[in-house]
């Protein structure tokens, strides 16, 4: 018990070190623009089979871009990639990515319009290869010229158009 004791300072100050560290990652990280990927829709991107591989290589090259990735799945990809529900933390988890930068709307909301005003609250651009055609009128804005960006794979390799 003693040892328990004579040690609590040293955790206690671990504690606050780690915390310390923590909160400077984020608040880096916070500064670096976001960019939002449609998950449902790259899941795809590699021989239209559902695949998590093509979200997690395409979370990489953003965080190697200088970028924050989030990324917003249908409540189904869950069972497309595995056969049943995957909630934001297992989604999170297999992408490498903390829960809060992960969302699996609800069963029976369409991702899309939850999609485009998360990147409009945040002003961030989106990855995927969606037209949101039934969704111009309520984010015009959003649709515009270079907030879009366009991907997949060609002859295995992954590429964005960025610019």
């Amino acid at each position: 018990m003693d040892l328990f004791f004579e040690s609590l300072p040293f955790l206690i100050g671990l504690a606050f070190v780690y915390s310390f560290l923590e909160l400077r990652r984020w608040r880096r990280d916070r500064k670096r623009p976001t960019i939002l990927i449609d998950g449902s829709n790259v899941m795809h991107w590699r021989d239209n089979t559902p695949a998590l591989e093509p979200v997690v290589e395409l979370v990489a090259r953003l965080q190697a871009a200088g970028f924050r990735a989030g990324v917003v799945f249908d409540a189904n990809a869950g069972y497309k990639l595995g056969g049943r529900y995957q909630d934001d933390a297992v989604l999170a988890r297999r992408i490498g990515l903390p829960t809060a930068q992960v969302l699996v709307v609800p069963k029976g909301q369409p991702a899309d319009p939850t999609l485009l005003a998360a990147a409009q609250d945040m002003g961030a651009r989106i990855v995927s290869n969606d037209r949101f055609r039934d969704w111009t009128e309520a984010f015009p804005d959003q649709l515009s010229p270079g907030k879009v960006i366009r991907g997949g794979y060609r002859n295995g390799a992954l590429w964005l158009d960025l610019d």
